[in-house]
């Protein structure tokens, strides 16, 4: 399965073994062990920040992530990406910056999948940039790969009505037009997304998610699973989708699929 890590390992029976020594030093300095290194690396694209409801539960899906590609028999490296919020930076300066992250995005995960010639790739995403971006380097480097999407946000609830993010950008219009008070505007605010994940409804990450599902570039019935419970935990069906991919990148590796066109 290591049919491109052993660039950066070697093979214990070999003719690299012995060269790569340094390298197998350095990586032993980050917890990699003598059975690590006959094990294939798996890239592991963790885009997340609190910056925004959609990539803030990021990081512990990426942990649930990790711990399954090792349980799996592969080789964990996980690092994070930029992450810019459409919804948050519209109307501003920082709207220059949205469209160019997914390129950024893109480019920082391709720079780290050839950076340490994993043998896969898994990439999470949850918000509108971080989900094109999350897959367009597994096919533009044809690596094995799949892209797992952080799910939708919860419904928001104010007075028996539910709520999500469009109510608040529609409360604004009706508190211009006087229809609501500033009172019931900062209620909207306070109650419309009640914790992690993307925007409740089917909007850009929720259609985008969709759509690669469809492209079976990520797991079947993973786009419509939620991203947290009421207790704003990782979800059951999330942390079984996080299983789920480990364990598909794994099992194209074992079946001796070197390349995402071969799929």
């Amino acid at each position: 399965m290591k049919h491109r890590s052993e660039e950066i390992t070697g093979r214990k029976d070999g003719a690299k073994w012995v060269e790569r020594t340094a390298a197998r030093t350095m990586l032993r300095a980050v917890r990699f062990t003598d059975e690590d290194f006959d094990k294939p690396i798996i890239a592991l694209a963790v885009p997340h920040t609190n910056g925004t409801p959609c990539n803030d539960h990021v990081r512990a899906l990426g942990d649930i992530v990790q711990k399954a590609i090792e349980d799996a028999g592969g080789k964990a490296i996980i690092f994070g990406t930029p992450v810019v919020s459409d919804g948050i930076s519209m109307g501003t300066e920082a709207m220059k910056y949205s469209l160019v992250s997914r390129e950024v995005i893109a480019d920082s995960i391709e720079l780290m999948t050839e950076g340490y010639r994993v043998d896969a790739v898994i990439t999470l995403s949850g918000c509108d940039k971080t989900i094109p971006a999350a897959l367009m380097p597994i096919a533009r480097n044809n690596l094995i790969g799949l892209t797992l999407y952080g799910g939708s946000i919860l419904p928001g609830e104010y007075h028996g009505r539910a709520l999500n993010i469009v109510s608040a950008f529609e409360a604004i219009g009706a508190h211009c037009a006087g229809k609501i008070d500033a009172e019931e505007l900062h209620a909207i605010e306070c109650h419309s997304c009640p914790g992690a994940g993307s925007c409740a409804g089917m909007y850009t990450a929720n259609t985008m998610a969709s759509a690669i599902e469809a492209l079976g570039m990520s797991l079947p019935g993973s786009a419509s699973n939620l991203a947290v419970d009421e207790g704003n935990q990782i979800s059951a069906d999330k942390r079984e989708d996080c299983a789920r991919v480990a364990q598909a990148v794994i099992g194209l590796l074992q079946s001796g699929i070197l390349s995402l066109i071969h799929i």
